[in-house]
């Protein structure tokens, strides 16, 4: 049904994008049969609807004293150039985890790592390791080491709506 829908969507012009310019960051990809996410990429009229969520949820962050800066998707640029140097140091420390197909999205404080990982990939480690990253909230672990069987996330120009990990 989703591809119905998606096609429909498509044919009225309704393509998906980075509205909301989260950073999106495909970090490894060696597993070659791993389907890409579809991340931050959504159409206009999703846009549209999750717009007051997002700046509800961003205020929210100040109001309770949880952030330093008046949005929590004010951070998402800084989070990711320092996860970008975490990975720089986890290539050294933690190299298994280039022997994954992986991609990571930022919002609102939050990481959400989906892709495909091997059977013996130190998942708590790697995840636990993004966590050291300044200003994280939360990581959210959407990988999978069966990729045939399915994967737990939206998958790139298979669907169109695709909710906030929040």
């Amino acid at each position: 049904m989703a591809m119905t829908i998606c096609a429909a969507q498509m044919a009225l012009g309704q393509t998906t994008r980075n509205f909301g310019n989260d950073p999106f960051l495909r970090i490894s990809q060696a597993i070659t049969n791993c389907p890409e996410p579809a991340g931050p990429r959504i159409t206009e009229a999703d846009w549209k609807r999750e717009a007051h969520h997002r700046i509800e949820e961003g205020n929210h962050c100040y109001m309770e004293g949880r952030c330093r800066l008046a949005n929590a998707y004010q951070y998402d640029q800084e989070i990711a150039e320092a996860l970008r140097r975490r990975l720089d140091t986890l290539r050294h420390t933690m190299p298994a985890w280039q022997q994954s197909s992986l991609w990571i999205m930022v919002r609102g404080r939050w990481l959400t790592v989906q892709g495909c990982v091997a059977t013996d990939f130190d998942r708590k480690g790697f995840l636990g390791a993004l966590r050291e990253v300044p200003d994280v909230e939360r990581v959210i672990d959407q990988t999978t080491t069966t990729p045939a069987r399915g994967v737990p996330y939206p998958r790139y120009g298979d669907n169109v709506t695709n909710p906030p990990a929040r």
